[in-house]
């Protein structure tokens, strides 16, 4: 009987308070996660996104190859270097300034053959990212041989199991990936040491090793908040929660690099833990893995990485928190597709974060003496860089088990295969806590023609499945399946493949898992196939008996409808049509606002309609005949939101003027604003009041919506619709059912949203409409909402307004959100319902 991981632990503390010294860091750090960063929650901060990314400092310009041709190794490139950053946050630490990555990079490159360095991207403001790669010299015959039996142990693992020269032959690919978290630094510089020692060493052992090995790092993912000393990019976004949805450049580079290089162990460097963190993580593990194939090996490394750095002597390294052994469940789970490590999982890695020990940022890099800032900051080096040695060491010394089990994730997924039972102690402490499954489909369908709600959003999932290197096809003839009759044209997701579990973790509903774990660290569901608004149809037994065709890009959807001379009409169902109305009201054209959101545009702009249609993938049907309603402009958006919110609004197209409690109180001009949007960092109780009264001028014709607790407490303090909010719980979070309402944007809603940290409406008053409603069956479909304290859990929420409108006092049209429908950038589905509310409230 294996005990539970609570006594496990218990006992591990007090074994080790016997033999190990004492540790010369804060005692806090002695408790797990004592100095884990929070989750990027629905208030992400208190402030305002009040700060604009740069402009990009150099535009991308083509590699300036050295020669030696592209096919074999080394593949270098003559790397750009960057002005000197004097500001440069990691220099006060000791550490490699970004400016210095470059030259550093193009040495090594001169004086060693081992050596290969690479752009694959850049940043948001438009610094290089870095793919370093080391290994033993290839030829360019030689170098295909490697790519053709990466590609037969994902295309045909069945052949690649028996083929003896790629079990001889093959080099196991290792990926390294630095500095994700601009302010977490040591892990670009750990990752440099290990790049010029492996270039330069005369070592018998570590020659042999570059010959059966290939070592790939992202020296730094984050290169715009290296400099600035930030934990988001120059977007706002932790780049470490979006590797599911892809929005970031950044995310996007790391996404190609895995893909590319198939690896079969990766490390992702982080900090500060106060002792060195590194995974397999706890309980709820994500259940669409191969976790049998994974758990295996991420414990024998993790503790292989745990001996290497007690070996380094620094009372701070003894030990290493590994949160499988240690922690109890929820405390650093393996649920969501978020995290680099986890996403990398699902290509076939055995993925970790590390995280190194000593704080150094935020109020340490403040507060605390050089010399210490550089006293830790050299220890977390020296971590970072064991660590990556460690985890390389391991790849070489199993590099054939693990090439094996690689084939073997890819087959099961070919074949179509249940994922395994893993028996009580298949590593030390495994048990029934640790269980997470899936019972895959046999297909998903994507329609096409009518029964697709939203093209342009059926196209957008296609394509993201695609770049995500999940197969789909597209059926050359009708086809019935489940029941269901689907034209052609439509799209099909046969789970008979080798990437399965990523195609799941994307499409499929996911689960409530409030029941199982008492915490859950950040989001818990995310369903893309219920939040991207395509509609997705799954089949659990039966695949499509249809001939079908490879898609390597889903078939354009824009298009007009409609004889010339005649008036246009756009359904604005989705975020794409929001930025065709945007772009059309930018070229002067008068369209019209109906009172379902359809927008009616004048049959004289069928030019600007064309260019629309196909920038798009809009399609314009027959305005119907009658009111056209009123004009619709391109609103001003006067914003106090959080910066993924105002990146969300500028995609989308809109004017968007970022706004706070201090602008306004500064005299910050309300003239020419449509509308106010309230989420973060506008306190009504902190404003002056010459402040004050500039905004109730403006609330006598402007138009406000809010989203979340700080909306909530705007429209209350201000005086505007009279609702009673009511708090969910702030760690609730996951995919809801809703039931569309009446009023400005209930028509035509989603039948699922996305909550973090949930709001309700109750007491509604006169002229308040609940344009939407959660569930009254129970709202959460997928994540964690537990039922807490004073009422807060999902049956209180039930049947309860999500979302309500109305007409203030004063005049000002007014929404209020319950939900999160622009969080992270995930919830594509949504926007349009933001867009609708923001139509709405500018007309005065």
């Amino acid at each position: 009987m294996v005990a539970p991981r609570s006594v496990r632990r218990a006992v591990l503390v007090v074994l080790l308070a016997l033999v190990l010294p004492v540790l010369t860091v804060p005692a806090q750090a002695q408790t797990p996660s004592a100095h884990r960063d929070p989750g990027n929650g629905a208030e992400r901060s208190t402030a305002a996104a009040t700060a604009v990314p740069a402009r990009a400092l150099v535009a991308a310009e083509d590699e300036n190859r050295r020669g030696g041709g592209r096919q074999g190794y080394p593949r270098q490139t003559e790397l750009r270097v960057f002005p000197e950053e004097p500001a440069d946050k990691a220099i006060k630490l000791g550490l490699l300034p970004y400016h210095a990555i470059a030259p550093r990079l193009n040495d090594l490159q001169d004086r060693s053959d081992r050596v290969s360095a690479e752009v694959i991207g850049q940043s948001t403001l438009g610094r290089d990212l870095y793919l370093v790669t080391v290994t033993a010299p290839e030829t360019p015959a030689q170098a295909r041989q490697q790519d053709h039996w990466r590609e037969l142990i994902e295309n045909d693992p069945r052949a690649a199991a028996r083929d003896r020269g790629l079990a001889a032959g093959y080099k196991a690919p290792v990926w390294i990936n630095a500095n994700i978290h601009g302010d977490e630094w040591e892990g670009t510089d750990g990752a440099m040491r290990v790049i010029e020692d492996l270039a330069t060493t005369t070592d018998p052992a570590e020659v042999r090793m570059l010959q059966s090995t290939r070592i790939y790092f992202t020296v730094t993912n984050n290169p715009d908040g290296r400099v600035a000393g930030t934990r988001a990019n120059a977007a706002g976004f932790d780049v470490n929660r979006d590797h599911i949805t892809s929005t970031q450049p950044e995310s996007r580079a790391v996404r190609d690099v895995v893909i590319g290089t198939q690896p079969l162990v990766m490390l992702d460097e982080h900090g500060y833990t106060g002792t060195t963190l590194i995974e397999p993580g706890t309980p709820p593990h994500g259940q669409n893995y191969e976790y049998d194939l994974y758990l295996k090996h991420a414990y024998e490394n993790a503790l292989g990485m745990e001996k290497a750095i007690a070996g380094l002597g620094h009372p701070e390294t003894a030990r290493a928190d590994i949160p499988f052994r240690d922690y109890p469940p929820g405390e650093w789970d393996d649920w969501p597709p978020i995290f680099t490590p986890m996403y990398a999982i699902y290509h076939g890695a055995i993925g970790h974060t590390v995280e190194v020990p000593l704080r150094v940022n935020r109020g340490e890099y403040d507060q605390l003496p050089v010399e210490e800032l550089r006293r830790r900051s050299g220890i977390n080096t020296d971590v970072a860089a064991t660590t990556i040695t460690a985890g390389i060491a391991y790849a070489e010394d199993n590099r054939r088990e693990l090439i094996a089990d690689q084939i073997e994730m890819f087959r099961r997924g070919w074949a179509g295969e249940p994922q395994r039972e893993i028996p009580d102690g298949y590593v030390p402490g495994f048990g029934e806590e640790d269980r997470y499954s899936a019972e895959f489909p046999r297909a998903y369908v994507i329609p096409a023609g009518d029964a697709q709600r939203s093209a342009p959003a059926a196209a957008r999932l296609v394509d993201h499945l695609i770049a995500n290197d999940v197969r789909v096809t597209r059926a050359l003839h009708p086809f019935r399946l489940a029941g269901r009759t689907y034209p052609a044209g439509s799209y099909v997701v046969d789970m008979h493949q080798p990437k399965r579990g990523l195609a799941n973790v994307i499409l499929a509903e996911g689960k409530d898992i409030s029941a199982d774990v008492p915490r859950m660290y950040d989001i818990s569901g995310w369903s893309l196939g219920l939040l991207w608004g395509a509609t997705v149809d799954v089949s659990r037994e039966q695949a499509p008996k249809v001939r079908t065709t490879p898609v390597s890009v889903a078939s354009p959807t824009g298009g007009i409808d409609v004889p010339r001379g005649r008036d246009l009409a756009l359904a604005v169902a989705d975020g794409k049509d929001v930025q065709a109305v945007n772009f059309l009201a930018g070229q002067g054209v008068t369209a019209h606002r109906q009172d379902d959101g359809t927008v009616v545009v004048p049959a004289s702009a069928r030019r600007q309609a064309e260019t629309a249609a196909e920038r798009f993938g809009v399609r314009f049907t027959r305005a119907p005949s009658g009111e056209r309603g009123p004009v619709l402009r391109k609103p001003v958006i006067a914003a106090a939101v959080s910066a993924d919110e105002l990146f969300v609004l500028r995609e989308l197209g809109f004017d968007v003027r970022p706004l706070s409690t201090r602008a306004l109180n500064d005299g910050f001009d309300l003239a020419g604003v449509d509308t106010l949007f309230v989420s973060a960092g506008l306190s009504y109780s902190q404003l002056t009041g010459e402040a004050r009264q500039r905004l109730a001028a403006f609330l006598t014709d402007g138009g406000v919506v809010t989203r979340g607790s700080t909306g909530a407490t705007f429209n209350a303090e201000a005086g505007l619709l009279p609702v009673t909010a009511v708090r969910g719980r702030s760690d609730a979070n996951g995919v809801v059912a809703v039931s569309g309402g009446e009023g400005v944007t209930g028509a035509g809603s989603p039948a699922h949203s996305f909550v973090y940290s949930p709001l309700w409406f109750t007491d509604l008053g006169s002229g308040v409409v609940a344009e939407q409603r959660y569930a009254e069956d129970g709202p959460l479909v997928a994540g964690h909402w537990l039922p807490g304290s004073a009422d807060r859990g999902p049956a209180q929420a039930a049947g309860e307004a999500s979302v309500v409108s109305g007409v203030a006092g004063a005049g000002a049209r007014t929404v209020l959100f319950g939900t999160e429908p622009l969080f992270r950038g995930h919830p594509k589905g949504l926007y349009s319902q933001v867009a609708k509310a923001l139509y709405w409230t500018a007309v005065g």
